[in-house]
């Protein structure tokens, strides 16, 4: 399967100052986003609105959407015009949204938590569902999210998780706990790769601590210091994107990773969620408050929703959507991670915001890397 090569998270010690949220109103545990200042009423928009006066100015990951998707829904919808913009993470895409009062940018795509943040700055306009009616072809687990609870300012694009990918055939025992990263077998010794992006890197930590991903905690972020510090020693290193190469190759038995850059296609690779748990991830599409186009930023929405569309990011990305119609045209194939069910990825944790505990996780990684 063709997997476009593309960063989705970088640290947060880069994102922009308009990020940060007064009194850390979304620190830890559930999202308190029905309160956020984008949930106020709006204008009503106009379903009859003339698409063909409006345009809609983009800002995605290179290589997230079909490389057809302006020309394709243009003539469908008979939008004036569709500009598609790159960013290539979170972080420059939230520099984009908020240099100036107004970026001109009308849809952007961004994870979870970071829509969240922009929601709570009130820079979003809410989800308006009857200018979407494909949002029915969610899986009711998708309106389910802790950082946005009913999709009221997001709507769900890919979904996924974080576990271990390794080497059946290199291994003894096939890994079951995060201790098999941070402590791993003898021979695995210098053959175990971890993640370098803040709140990943924390993960497995904290989860074998028996901590929330969400912690703002001083004294548990400091023992999840102490587990990742010892375990730097015994790692090939830290690698956010090739690990499925080094994986391959045989360099590394072993690998903290999303689950749809797990190689299972080959039958040598296997994939575990540890028995501690881990998150669920998700990037969204937002709508900014901003807009003049907000009837064409929802039609296009819902164009991307339609089965056809949608399904072409599991199909070529290797991220699961949280769209019934469309994972329902996906071919999935024996081992495929993508015949993950929305049940177990709620399994998992949502990572959400954290406003000024954030910072937190910045020092972390810092003093992590420090260590020599």
């Amino acid at each position: 399967m063709f997997r476009t090569r593309f960063t989705r998270r970088l640290p947060a010690a880069v994102a922009v100052a308009g990020l940060a949220l007064a009194a850390a109103a979304c620190g830890g545990g559930e999202s308190s986003t029905g309160a956020a200042p984008a949930q106020t009423a709006a204008a009503q928009l106009n379903a009859q609105a003339d698409l063909s006066k409006q345009s809609v100015n983009i800002t995605v990951w290179d290589g997230y959407t079909p490389k057809e998707l302006a020309e394709k829904a243009k003539a469908a919808l008979k939008i004036s015009d569709i500009k598609i913009g790159l960013h290539e993470t979170n972080e420059k895409a939230i520099a984009k949204l908020t240099a100036s009062a107004d970026s001109g940018i009308d849809v952007a795509f961004v994870s979870g938590q970071y829509a969240q943040a922009l929601a709570q700055q009130g820079l979003l306009e809410p989800i308006h569902p009857e200018l979407i009616p494909n949002l029915a072809n969610l899986y009711p687990e998708a309106t389910q999210l802790s950082y946005d609870k009913g999709n009221k300012f997001s709507v769900p694009y890919t979904w996924g998780t974080t576990g271990i990918c390794y080497r059946k055939d290199l291994l003894k025992t096939a890994p079951t706990s995060w201790n098999d990263i941070l402590s791993p077998p003898a021979e695995a010794e210098k053959k175990v790769t971890m993640m370098t992006t803040e709140r990943w890197l924390a993960l497995p930590a904290l989860k074998m601590l028996g901590y929330s991903v969400n912690t703002d905690k001083d004294e548990e972020i400091a023992k999840a210091k102490e587990l990742l510090v010892k375990a730097k020693p015994h790692l090939l290193g830290y690698d956010d994107t090739t690990f499925g190469e080094k994986l391959k190759t045989g360099e590394a038995v072993m690998v903290e990773a999303w689950d749809g850059w797990c190689p299972t296609s080959e039958k040598n690779i296997g994939w575990a969620v540890p028995k501690e748990g881990s998150d669920l991830w998700v990037d969204t599409m937002v709508i900014m408050k901003t807009s003049k186009n907000k009837e064409a930023a929802h039609a296009l929405i819902n164009y991307i929703l339609s089965p056809e569309i949608h399904s072409w990011a599991a199909e070529n990305i290797g991220y699961k959507v949280p769209n019934k119609a469309a994972m329902d045209k996906v071919k999935v194939t024996e081992g495929s991670l993508l015949g993950i069910t929305p049940a177990d990825l709620l399994q998992g944790e949502s990572i959400i915001d954290l406003g000024e505990a954030s910072k937190k996780y910045s020092r972390l990684s810092a003093e992590v890397a420090a260590q020599q």
